[in-house]
């Protein structure tokens, strides 16, 4: 692999030129991350140099040297031997947003090698990991050789990063997290795409999110992330598609871990709600066809219901979960999972229409029961969490459900109804309804 040669340039001059919004070299930006993780750049000037990129940006030429430098940090998963195309999923994060778990199911059921590297709940939203972990036995970190073992057994893996993946992102990650420096473009597109490439893949399927539930708000932002991982891509010669879709609401209608693995069993068995079924089943149609399982998004479309309507989709879960040392019964008997010792059922105080249903709010009251983490060191509640009965549009009468709460501490409830009375407003007319999908993107 080429890297670029030693520059001779000071972490204080490559601070400097980019506070005065200058374009740092290729061999700039690698030697000052290769003298970070040396230790020979210090902590507080990796910190000054993320404010002056948050403040001033980068250019797409800066966002691509950094992205590989990241890359290349660490390993690069030798997936040759596995002749199936190797394709990705992605989501920038949202509330309920349970996608990842029944899309690689589904592609793998179609013949597309899914190495799918998950994470943890991040803020207000859910992480794919934590999920995972409410099912007995289930082992998020396999070694690369099990990995490809996996792969060629079941299909699909869903993994967390590894020490040895993309090392500089998960330490700049570290630094970003607390120099209020997460929500910038280069740096987000740099993060997600350095663990992505690291997997080895032929080509990626992103989710960028946009709405109250997502670290990208609003529409223009998405779209700017979009463009942004799709110029990168393009530059890496990585295939590429990004779907910009909302996340005003929570996605289907459990939110937390256990409840979230119990609706995409449900799903694999030809249940779900319907803004569900829409995201995830345009997200592996996707797949399937960069996989090249289909020529168009007809075809690809039909493979992912048929895997589904077959039962082929909830078979390969199995056996992703049986690879992965999980208790795959749960497939067939969410029972296994665990389940909160009590139930509140939060009721509308008046007739009307739902107009808000804030997904930020809501998965902030799922977290403060104990579903997500507000320190590192956090140990969550599998068991608890948000069944959302009630959404954006639905008509409700005085004393209907709009939300079950699943919990276990009375202390926990407390704060989690207040943020679910903020979340929720009912008016005498319907709100204008939003496009699921806003945007689809291919580079």
């Amino acid at each position: 692999m080429e890297h670029p040669k030693p520059d001779k340039t000071t972490a204080l001059e490559v601070i400097q030129k980019k506070r005065d919004r200058g374009e740092l070299t290729r061999d700039e930006i690698a030697s000052f991350i290769r003298g970070y993780m040396a230790s020979e750049v210090a902590d507080y000037q990796v910190s000054a140099w993320l404010m002056a990129i948050y403040l001033n940006g980068m250019t797409s030429q800066e966002t691509l040297a950094l992205t590989r430098v990241m890359r290349d940090s660490g390993k690069v998963l030798n997936l040759s031997s596995i002749a199936a195309r190797k394709i990705d999923k992605h989501s920038t994060g949202g509330v309920g947003d349970k996608t990842s778990l029944v899309v690689a199911p589904i592609a793998a059921a179609c013949g597309v090698a899914v190495p799918m590297i998950a994470g943890r709940a991040l803020g207000h939203t859910g992480g794919t990991l934590d999920k995972l972990e409410s099912i007995t036995g289930f082992n998020p970190r396999p070694s690369p050789e099990k990995i490809v073992e996996i792969l060629k057994g079941a299909g699909a893996v869903l993994m967390g990063q590894t020490e040895d993946l993309a090392p500089a992102d998960r330490c700049i990650y570290a630094l970003r997290d607390v120099t209020a420096t997460v929500e910038s473009i280069p740096l987000i597109t740099a993060s997600i795409l350095s663990k992505k490439l690291a997997e080895g893949i032929d080509g990626l399927v992103m989710d960028v999110k946009a709405g109250s539930g997502a670290f990208m708000p609003t529409l223009s932002m998405a779209a700017a992330l979009a463009r942004s991982i799709v110029d990168t891509c393009r530059s890496m010669k990585t295939k590429i598609v990004v779907l910009i879709t909302d996340m005003e609401q929570p996605l289907g209608r459990a939110v937390g871990n256990a409840l979230e693995i119990r609706e995409c069993i449900d799903f694999l068995h030809g249940k779900t709600p319907e803004d569900l079924e829409t995201v995830s089943m345009a997200l592996a149609a996707q797949m399937i066809r960069l996989g090249g399982r289909a020529r168009s998004m007809e075809a690809a479309s039909k493979l992912a219901y048929e895997a589904v309507s077959k039962g082929e989709a909830a078979k390969k879960f199995r056996e992703i979960i049986r690879a992965q040392g999980g208790n795959e019964g749960v497939v067939d008997d969410p029972g296994f999972l665990p389940k909160a010792a009590h139930v509140h059922r939060f009721r509308a105080k008046v007739e009307g229409f739902v107009t808000r249903c804030d997904a930020k709010r809501l998965g902030l009251a799922s977290n403060s029961l104990g579903a997500g983490r507000y320190r590192v060191d956090d140990v969550i509640d599998p068991a608890v969490g948000l069944y959302v009965e009630k959404k954006l549009g639905d008509r409700v009468k005085q004393g209907d459900v709009l939300c079950q709460v699943h919990w276990n501490d009375p202390k926990r409830l407390r704060k989690a109804l207040t943020l679910i009375e903020q979340a929720f407003e009912i008016q005498s007319r319907p709100a204008a309804s939003r496009p699921l999908i806003h945007a689809v993107l291919e580079g």
